[in-house]
């Protein structure tokens, strides 16, 4: 398997209804998951873009995160139509999202 040109990495963390931490799973980060999924198969982008999802990323109040590498890029409160933007401005053509980014609070 080669080497990937971008690793987006998707939290999917869950928690019980009454943990004091918010979890990304609460907002529907599994459909944001199958989105990021479904493009890389539909453009064939799998060799190109591995996308992996994961336990919790840190900033839990502003998810759904979403973290590409190489570059160490977060966007924070993706939704499942923020998707194709993020695939074809950044993963694609290598511009970040400015309106997607964190908060500097959160990353910086």
């Amino acid at each position: 398997m080669a080497k990937p040109e971008k690793h987006v990495f998707i939290c999917t963390q869950h928690r019980p209804a009454d943990h004091p931490r918010p979890a990304c799973q609460q907002k529907n980060a599994s459909e944001i998951a199958d989105e990021f999924y479904w493009y890389a198969q539909e453009h064939q982008l799998f060799e190109k873009i591995r996308i992996t999802t994961t336990g919790c990323l840190g900033p839990c109040s502003e998810g759904p995160s979403v973290l590409v590498y190489p570059e160490g890029v977060m966007y924070a409160g993706v939704k499942k139509n923020d998707v194709a933007t993020i695939f074809e401005q950044h993963l694609i053509n290598n511009q970040p999202v400015k309106e997607l980014l964190i908060s500097e609070e959160f990353w910086g």
